[in-house]
C-alpha cells in the first residue's frame, strides 16, 4: 500500500486523519507561513498547503503527502490564534452576533507521479450574542491560545454558536475529511476497501 504522510504536527488534523483508519506517519514541514502582501485568505491557504505538502514529499519519494492550512476570517480581516487570554477575549468580544469564515486549504501531493490535488474548503460559524462573563468563563475553561478563532468546536465551543454552515465539519478542525477522502480514492486509496489496495 502506499505510504501516506501527514505533513503537520497539529494533534487536532492526527485525531481527525485517524478516523479514516489509515496507518500514517506525521512530518512537520519546514515552511514560512507569511502571507504574501494582499494575499487573501483563500489564496493564502491554498499556497500553503501545497507548500506544506510538496516540502515533506521532496524528501519522501513514493508517498501521498497530505497539506493543510486555515486561517478564519472576520469583519474581511484574517484573524489569527489568540495565543494568549487577553487576545482570546478580545476576538470572541469582536464575533459576538457575527460570523466567521474559516478558509482551509487541502493538498494532496502524489510524489509518484508530481500530481496534486487541491480544493479551499469553506465553513461558517454564526457566534450568538455573548455576555463579557460568558466569554471569559469560556476562554477560562478551555484555554483556546493555539484555535484560530479563540474556540473549540469539537469541545465548550460549540456552546458558542447560533449555527454553523457547510459541507463538512472536520474542516472547522482542521482537515477536510470528505474532500481528502475524494482525493485518496482517485490516487488508488480507498479507506473502505484499502486491503484490497494494498
Amino acid at each position: 500500500m502506499t505510504k501516506l504522510i501527514l505533513a503537520s504536527t497539529s494533534p487536532y488534523r492526527q485525531a481527525l486523519l485517524e478516523k479514516l483508519g489509515i496507518p500514517f506517519t506525521c512530518i512537520a514541514p519546514e515552511v514560512d507561513e507569511t502571507p504574501n502582501a494582499g494575499e487573501s485568505a483563500e489564496s493564502l491557504v491554498i499556497r500553503l498547503a501545497i507548500s506544506k505538502a510538496e516540502a515533506v514529499a521532496k524528501h519522501n519519494p513514493g508517498c501521498l503527502v497530505i497539506g493543510s492550512d486555515q486561517v478564519c476570517v472576520l469583519g474581511h480581516q484574517i484573524t489569527g490564534k489568540p495565543l494568549n487570554r487577553e487576545n482570546a477575549i478580545a476576538q470572541l468580544t469582536q464575533a459576538s452576533g457575527q460570523s466567521i469564515i474559516f478558509y482551509t486549504g487541502l493538498c494532496l501531493y502524489n510524489s509518484h507521479n508530481q500530481k496534486t490535488e487541491v480544493i479551499c474548503e469553506p465553513f461558517t460559524v454564526f457566534f450568538r450574542h455573548l455576555s463579557q462573563e460568558e466569554i471569559e468563563a469560556y476562554v477560562d475553561q478551555e484555554q483556546p491560545w493555539y484555535c484560530a478563532g479563540s474556540f473549540k468546536s469539537e469541545g465548550l465551543g460549540i456552546t458558542l454558536f447560533e449555527r454553523l454552515e457547510g459541507r463538512d465539519p472536520n474542516s472547522l478542525i482542521g482537515l477536510p475529511l470528505i474532500a481528502l477522502n475524494h482525493m485518496l480514492i482517485k490516487n488508488g486509496l480507498n479507506p473502505l476497501t484499502r486491503s484490497k489496495d494494498a
